[in-house]
């Protein structure tokens, strides 16, 4: 049996195990002391807890500082995620979701790059009406955080709606199958009364255990030709496998993940490999079993070699695979060809099958607000009051107005004239391809700025396209605060990691199709040395590219920076 010669890294456990293993699953001292009003924070083992719960503690960093000179606690407010598979939502949802930023959160929505909301600014004491109200819609917040399988992705692509819709059912009964079994977050949010006989520490967790994952686990479902979810940035990649319109099954990718620690060559981004091909109805038992060997061979002694891209690396992908066709009791049939020929989304309205229409929005780095001369917020709060088909939130933090009549699509198209709201086809084609973390001033681990700097920045980089007669060439950009991969960095074919404030490292020759990583071009420069970098680069690349080359094959084929073929040589 494989399983005999597999181990886990030796190590005493991390204080987080320790944190689990005393939680009483999951539940920790949480429903005491989010009724204690002497602070507006929590200890810091019941905030580990509270990201299984789909939130965790934040403070407003720009107040920080004074806060501390009038000896006063930080302005401690929650992040609170809503799990929803595959970015699918209803108006409904929608309107309670605006509702809730307006009354608990700071007015504004953010969409993450996992297709899903995420509001900031929740005071502690009104953490559990904002769960109830959004429970009380059929959505939940459960594992939306923490060392579980997180929010599981699919592609949002109107082109292909019958395959979508297939391929949504499928995200759907993954997120939900691999949900944990504990009660913990109905008795601490939904106020479920506890079974009179059972105690809690009965409780069992059939897949995960007491002890949960080492780290998060991220599931995507991508629908070739088109990888707008960054299948391969996964730690579980599906590859939908389509033939004569037919979903036939999918090819399973194992081991990707995009965070690293800036200095330590033993962090990397890493890209999931494929090892084979399953039939649709063994996809869940794939999953499971795949989460099982990360659960018994994880790093659970140094948490930032615990994603499963290290476990796979360290017992080598062929062992990984073997383990887990022992562990399902049969073979992976050979993979299937299949073929990617781009990132991102498609915007403006396109028509789909059975004569609906899909309307894809552009939502500069997935800020849902009303903004000055720009009143986003309100106008999707009228259209979702019209709205009868769905919301389909993509990984690239946009939204589609999506399964649009004829009949709705003028009023809509009305709404979006009014308001004027954007396909962003005014703006470059690489704005419309970037992507930014949410940073300072809410996230603890920023160490620069993203969302609030990167649209300057592209404003002025935009200078340099348009001299170079660039601005329809399609180019992913990518920014984050820290080197922790939200906004997928490594597949930016320019790419910025914050390292300081007004300093960053730059990242060049990624794939555009999100096939290949980039690799660290320059370290630690601020903005006038990344302009004067892309002026030079961009330049060449007009002049010099080959018909049809993307700017990171061609920044490798140009010999101004190595390929990257794997994530073990990311640093070198």
């Amino acid at each position: 049996m494989v399983s005999k010669v597999l181990k886990a890294p030796e190590g005493p456990p991390s204080d987080v195990e320790g944190i689990k293993e005393r939680s009483k699953y999951l539940r920790g001292t949480l429903k005491e002391v989010m009724l204690d009003r002497m602070s507006a924070g929590i200890p810091e083992d019941d905030n580990r807890l509270m990201k299984h719960h789909g939130s965790y503690l934040q403070d407003d960093r720009d107040l920080r500082n004074e806060r501390q000179k009038q000896k006063l606690e930080p302005a401690y407010q929650f992040m609170l995620r809503v799990r929803l598979p595959g970015g699918v939502a209803t108006p409904e949802q929608w309107l309670v979701l605006d509702e809730l930023a307006d009354k608990n959160g700071n007015g504004t929505l953010k969409i993450t790059t996992r297709q899903t909301w995420q509001m900031h600014g929740i005071l502690k004491w009104n953490m559990k009406n904002t769960i109830q109200e959004i429970h009380s819609t059929l959505l939940d917040t459960i594992a939306a955080c923490g060392d579980v399988n997180r929010n599981v992705l699919c592609t949002p692509n109107p082109y292909q709606s019958e395959i979508h819709s297939e391929v949504y059912e499928y995200a759907k009964y993954l997120s939900d199958y691999l949900l944990p079994r504990t009660r913990a977050y109905h008795q601490v949010w939904l106020d479920e009364e506890v079974v009179a006989g059972t105690p809690e520490v009965e409780e069992v967790e059939p897949m995960y255990g007491p002890l949960y994952l080492p780290r998060k686990f991220k599931i995507a479902i991508a629908v070739p030709p088109t990888n707008d979810v960054d299948v391969f940035s996964n730690d579980l990649a599906l590859i939908a496998i389509i033939e004569d319109g037919k979903l036939l099954g999918f090819n399973v990718g194992i081991g990707g993940g995009m965070g690293s620690t800036h200095g330590d060559t033993a962090t990397y981004p890493q890209l999931a490999k494929v090892i084979g091909f399953c039939t649709p109805d063994k996809i869940v038992e794939v999953a499971e079993k795949t989460i099982t060997i990360q659960r018994d061979y994880g790093n659970r002694s140094v948490r930032k070699n615990a994603r499963f891209k290290y476990t796979v690396d360290r017992l080598g992908l062929e062992t990984v695979k073997e383990e887990l066709e022992h562990r399902l009791g049969w073979k992976l049939d050979e993979a299937k060809p299949y073929q990617f020929d781009r990132n991102g989304d498609r915007y403006g309205w396109v028509k789909g099958v059975r004569g609906r229409w899909h309307y894809t929005l552009f939502i500069q780095n997935g800020r849902v607000a009303d903004f000055e001369g720009y009143k986003l917020k309100t106008a999707l709060r009228e259209i979702a009051k019209i709205h009868k088909g769905e919301f389909r939130l993509t990984t690239n933090q946009n939204v589609i107005i999506a399964n649009v009549s004829n009949q709705k699509k003028k009023q809509i198209e009305e709404l979006i004239q009014q308001y004027g709201l954007t396909d962003g086809s005014q703006y470059s084609a690489l704005r419309r391809n970037s992507i930014a973390c949410v940073a300072l001033p809410t996230c603890g681990l920023a160490m620069a700025e993203s969302e609030r700097y990167l649209p300057k920045l592209i404003d002025k980089i935009e200078d340099i396209i348009d001299e170079n007669g660039l601005r329809n060439e399609e180019i992913t950009i990518r920014m984050t605060g820290c080197p922790n991969g939200c906004a997928r960095p490594g597949l930016g074919e320019i790419a910025f990691m914050g390292k300081a404030v007004g300093k960053y490292n730059m990242y060049l020759g990624a794939a555009f199709d999100g096939s290949r990583l980039n690799k660290m071009y320059r370290e630690n420069i601020g903005e006038e040395e990344i302009l004067s970098e892309l002026r030079v680069l961009l330049s060449r690349y007009a002049k010099e590219r080959n018909n049809g080359e993307h700017f990171g094959d061609f920044v490798i084929r140009a010999g101004i920076i190595k390929a990257t073929t794997d994530g073990t040589n990311f640093h070198d």
